[in-house]
């Protein structure tokens, strides 16, 4: 019975990391944040935490989502890690926006002729 229950502890948190996607990395307000901070430079774990008032071990979450979600890239230098952020995953953002823009041109574009023809 314990044997069957650490494997369905296992298969869940397989199932938690296989569903990390991009969009999961953007959802909380502190990921965001953390994003933007390594769109400029790499930085240690250590560096990002210095930036929140919540604690390292929440940051370290966050980081750990980020890298699951592959928005970032660790890279280890001797003891220390610094996070690189992964401009490339960010296209699947864009992708997915692609098809709403085309329809937000259409319909800005339609308001013009209206907007035109009441004149």
């Amino acid at each position: 019975m314990r044997n069957r229950a650490i494997a369905y502890i296992f298969a869940i948190k397989q199932l938690q990391v296989m569903r990390r996607d991009i969009f999961q990395a953007i959802a909380d307000p502190t990921r965001r944040a953390i994003l933007a901070l390594l769109a400029l430079q790499a930085m240690t774990p250590n560096a990002i935490a210095e930036h929140f008032k919540s604690s390292r071990q929440a940051v370290s979450k966050h980081i750990q989502i980020l890298t699951e979600c592959e928005a970032i890239k660790p890279q280890h230098s001797g003891r220390e890690i610094h996070y690189y952020f992964n401009a490339n995953k960010m296209k699947e953002i864009d992708h997915w926006l692609e098809d709403f823009r085309k329809l937000w041109d259409d319909r800005f574009n339609q308001l013009d002729d209206v907007l035109k023809n009441l004149k």
